[in-house]
């Protein structure tokens, strides 16, 4: 460097900035006369939501500069500075070294100040060909990859431990609920087992946004393109990108991954929000169903009895906070014109609290659902009474060539008979039940068990201990 140049980089780093960066101290202050209000500078700074993208961005910047290196915009021993000193300014942020400072807007000003202090002015050469808008399309692309994939991971768990559970009491029958009345009998396992396909639905969804949101957008510039020759598949391929995105304008403006994303987090945590409902209603003194374990709840600081569901009934609660950061996305794209515009900066908020509230959710409700204690007592008394057997009859009729209507309406006399004389179905004797129907023979008694109702449901997806069983099976393949 010339004493001057060298003169003028010692100085903007005594002031903690980018030798670039204009006397206003921002790399994009040249067109203007006079400084930030210090007012804008609070409401616009986004560093502190955007700074968990440091690896994401550092890693599309190496890729960025190795593309330059390329298509010879850097030397070769350019291009190695630059990528040695992105690394150093990684290894900083890794391990909590790196010093933020006020006029750092965002974490890519922030990183392209820090890779300038450490190597000087050829820092500035890395951001040739590329905009803002472009690499924080990039950045959020590579993030959410990585997130989606440990949500997977974290939702594959959550499945086998449903499993197990669930293994753990196949032979255990419940109510089944209609309108949350008692309607059949079915094996909890079986109930349990419903969840374990509302979480693979879930991850299919996952699955199928990361395949739209595996394209990348780097090279589309603030919103035209790049002057430079870039060659955008070699970068795409540096980054694991099967695809790049085909219209520069579309590419800087898009969100619409986000918006998948965030659809995808809502009705995973829609569902986990009713394996809650069913853990506040089971726990409570009500039903009994099942005790949630004492570390995952809490007491009152005026009744000392009371042991509150706290776990399921935040996970409730933190349901609608989710719902809500879709509605802000969706909001905030309805009416944006092409192409950037700075009101995407509040995309990054959303769906960063989105994805760390199902993150946490998923992660507390399968340790919860790990240390579960299912009262069977409880479960075998619940499933004897409330003429949870009715359709059982009915059925039975149909089998004698009662037509199913008739069937029906010969059973609900029967069912009123013993509401009025507090009887179970099965207190009632033969003779007593052909005064409903002489097509009723001493057979109805084999099917008028819990065991016999649940194992008649032997179809692909019924409640049948075989079916079940096999189930069970099955996911622990899959899931292995």
């Amino acid at each position: 460097q010339s004493p001057e140049k060298e003169g003028h980089y010692l100085m903007a780093r005594a002031k903690g900035r980018s030798p670039a960066a204009s006397e206003s101290g921002k790399a994009w202050g040249g067109r203007f006369r006079h400084k930030t209000n210090r007012l804008v500078e609070s409401f616009t700074v986004s560093v502190a939501v955007d700074r968990r993208l440091y690896a994401h961005d550092i890693q599309g910047s190496i890729a960025h500069c190795k593309t330059l290196g390329k298509a010879r915009v850097l030397t070769a021993s350019e291009t190695r500075t630059i990528v040695r000193g992105l690394e150093s300014v990684k290894t900083e942020l890794d391990r909590g070294r790196f010093r933020f400072i006020p006029q750092d807007e965002d974490i890519h000003m922030a990183i392209e100040r820090r890779l300038t202090e450490l190597i000087g002015p050829l820092g500035g050469k890395l951001h040739t060909g590329r905009s803002r808008n472009d690499q924080v399309a990039l950045d959020i692309r590579l993030y959410l990859r990585d997130q989606l994939s440990q949500l997977l991971a974290h939702l594959e768990n959550f499945q086998r431990v449903l499993v197990a559970k669930g293994k753990a009491h196949r032979t255990v029958a419940m109510p089944g609920y209609t309108h949350l009345q008692r309607a059949q009998p079915v094996l909890f396992a079986h109930h349990l087992l419903a969840y374990v396909e509302m979480i693979e639905r879930d991850k299919g969804r996952f699955r199928d946004a990361s395949v739209r949101l595996n394209v990348m957008p780097l090279g589309s510039g603030a919103l035209a393109g790049t002057n430079y020759p870039v060659d955008r598949l070699f970068t795409a391929g540096l980054l694991g990108f099967p695809t790049v995105t085909q219209n520069s304008l579309d590419a800087v403006s898009d969100r619409d991954f986000m918006i998948e994303v965030a659809s995808a987090l809502s009705i995973t945590m829609m569902h986990l929000s009713r394996l809650s409902e069913e853990l506040i209603l089971w726990s409570s003194q009500e039903f009994q169903f099942v005790e949630l374990p004492d570390a995952f709840c809490t007491g009152s600081s005026m009744m000392p009895q009371k042991k509150n569901p706290d776990v399921p009934e935040l996970v409730r609660g933190k349901t609608g906070r989710v719902y809500g950061h879709l509605v802000n996305l969706l909001t905030t794209l309805k009416a944006l014109p092409l192409s950037y515009n700075r009101d995407l900066q509040e995309d990054k908020p959303a769906l960063f609290d989105a994805l760390d509230t199902v993150f946490a959710s998923v992660e507390v409700l399968t340790e919860l659902m790990r240390r579960l204690t299912v009262n069977r007592d409880v479960l075998k008394q619940a499933v004897q009474s409330g003429s949870m057997l009715a359709t059982e009859v009915a059925d039975y009729l149909v089998t004698r060539g009662v037509p199913f209507r008739e069937a029906h309406a010969i059973t609900g006399r029967l069912v009123r008979a013993a509401l009025d004389q507090g009887r179970e179905l099965t207190d009632f004797s033969l003779e007593e039940l052909r005064t409903f129907s002489e097509r009723i023979e001493k057979g109805l008694f084999l099917r008028l068990t819990v065991t016999a109702a649940i194992d008649q449901k032997s179809q692909i997806g019924g409640t049948a201990r075989t079916r079940v069983e096999q189930r069970i099976k099955e996911l622990e393949r899959m899931l292995s």
